[in-house]
């Protein structure tokens, strides 16, 4: 667990947001959190696979790789 302050501005557009969704304001963090987390690994896979300049992947093997092809 964990606690993180906002300033008043953000924590009101997260209120609102959440209310919006008919979510907690916590859920909603976690819901924001555990989003930006995929979307950062994805930015790391894509930036570490520039820099190796292996390849791209065709769509088929992306699927694959990220486990979409179950």
């Amino acid at each position: 667990m964990i606690s993180v302050a906002l300033n008043p501005d953000i924590e009101q557009r997260l209120a609102e947001l959440a209310r919006r969704r008919g979510l907690s304001k916590g859920d909603f963090a976690r819901e924001l959190i555990e989003a930006c987390i995929e979307d950062l690994d994805d930015i790391q896979m894509a930036v570490g696979r520039l820099e190796s300049r292996r390849p791209a992947l065709t769509a088929e093997q992306a699927r694959k790789a990220l486990g979409l092809d179950d």
